[in-house]
């Protein structure tokens, strides 16, 4: 194979995305195989498993990216239509030396991807970079390389289901959103105990029902509707390929990101007194003072699946959660982001506690925020407006700067974030406080802060 060059826009931060048949095809993806199956040789390795989503160009991009592999001389597992966490999974499991998930995640339908792994750690970063230099290059290993098919969705249930130790039966809503976890829920619902009911597990590209990106109220109305239909105890969304969830109360509210860490983190700590539970930037000031609470060490750290891990490896961290629904279970897990097992652990913590879940909600600490907001900004100018804002706080009294993933300020009021996406030409920003004039006055803050360097700051 020759040299190729990659688009420059589908090498990002934590995975290799872009638009099928505008800045991805199946050369991409062969060339992709080819220069990530390079580092497996020379990093040792000679198996690797490969996922595919239910997206309806993900079998071609599959084929393409096995052909990459063999062609270095690995012998693929091929797993074939499954969740990101089952690709995940495999790596443990049968003992591969990497994997590859093809997968648009929660974007839309005409948008395809590669998640990567190079032994069990993350693969991001300057690795993905690497990719487009060996490609450029045509700086390849060959090879005779070898496939087989694998099947190991019994393998991963009975991995889910393996430590599960439930208390009372509960009502369950599952919302699969057609997407690629469809079929592992269908599997556990028959096998763990409580009264489930499952809707659009069918795996559909073309996602017929609603976009699967729980963090979107609007993607959750046939969840909610059903949880109230039912009566039931709680509800859970899963996005397209399985590694995010979302969660909705017995009272058919939303439970944010931080919300279901904060309650996953109270169970955590019982069993592991005085471990690190780390949240994303992003998240409210609530979950970090519960963590404390209930005798844990908080961890505030950058946004980002593929840096939550790292960081976790580093810290020895039994938990760990972003916003956009990424839990990180380390706790008798491995520590990577699984939708599924994470729903199966709130369920099991739920069923031992008498309170219903929207009771444990309402306990927390009521606090006012703004929900993520996002807004365009050049991917040339969106880090130099975080340093300049930074800069410009420099000379503010009365606040405390963060710089962690972007500013994060605290003031009395509460605390607004403002950082670059590493995913997207956008500036993400965030405000909270305990009362409604507080968040105005952070509000005004931000906006200040942002038409100081020269921007327009969102309609907030």
């Amino acid at each position: 194979m020759s040299a190729h060059q990659f688009p420059p826009t589908i090498l990002r931060e934590y995975d290799v995305r872009g638009v099928i048949g505008e800045t991805l095809s199946a050369t991409d993806a062969r060339a992709l195989g080819r220069a990530f199956g390079t580092r497996v040789v020379r990093n040792g390795g000679t198996r690797v498993s490969v996922g595919r989503d239910g997206r309806l160009s993900s079998p071609e991009m599959e084929a393409a990216v096995v052909e990459g592999l063999m062609a270095c001389g690995l012998h693929v597992i091929r797993l074939g239509s499954c969740a990101t966490p089952m690709l995940y999974y495999s790596v443990y499991a049968l003992e591969t030396d990497g994997g590859i998930m093809i997968t648009g995640s929660h974007n839309p339908p005409n948008y395809n991807g590669f998640k990567m792994m190079l032994g069990t750690g993350p693969f991001f970063g300057a690795d993905i970079q690497d990719l487009g230099r060996i490609a450029a290059a045509g700086d390849y290993e060959s090879g005779e390389g070898s496939a087989e098919e694998v099947d190991i969705l019994d393998g991963y249930v009975d991995r889910l289901l393996r430590d599960v130790k439930m208390g009372r039966q509960l009502r369950v809503v599952w919302d699969c959103g057609n997407g690629a976890a469809g079929p592992s829920v269908n599997q556990v619902c028959m096998r763990l105990p409580s009264n489930h009911k499952v809707l659009f597990p069918e795996v559909d590209g073309t996602f017929p029902n609603h976009h699967p990106d729980p963090t979107v109220p609007e993607n959750l109305e046939d969840l909610m509707a059903e949880v109230a239909a039912r009566d039931a105890d709680l509800g859970i969304a899963f996005d397209g390929d399985g590694d995010r969830i979302g969660v909705i109360d017995d009272k058919g509210r939303v439970l944010w990101g931080d919300q279901l860490l904060t309650v996953l983190a109270e169970d955590v700590l019982k069993e592991n007194p005085g471990a690190t539970i780390i949240a994303d930037v992003k998240a409210s000031q609530v979950l970090f003072d519960k963590v404390a609470e209930y005798g844990g060490k908080p961890l505030m750290w950058r946004t980002g699946h593929s840096l939550i891990k790292t960081k976790m490896a580093e810290t020895g961290a039994p938990l760990a959660g972003e916003m956009s629904g990424h839990i990180f279970f380390k706790d008798r897990y491995y520590g990577f982001d699984d939708a599924l097992y994470a729903a199966i652990r709130l369920i099991e913590g739920l069923s031992h506690r008498k309170e219903s879940l929207s009771e444990i909600r309402d306990a927390l600490p009521q606090v006012i925020n703004t929900p993520e907001m996002r807004f365009q900004c050049d991917d040339t100018r969106k880090f130099d407006v975080v340093k300049e804002v930074q800069d410009w706080l420099s000379g503010q009294a009365g606040v405390e700067v963060s710089d962690a993933d972007g500013v994060r300020v605290n003031t009395p009021d509460g605390w607004w974030l403002l950082r670059a996406s590493n995913t997207q030409d956008v500036l993400v920003a965030r405000c909270e406080s305990q009362t409604e004039e507080g968040l105005e006055r952070l509000k005004t803050q931000l906006r200040d802060a942002l038409r100081a360097v020269g921007e327009t700051p969102p309609d907030i």
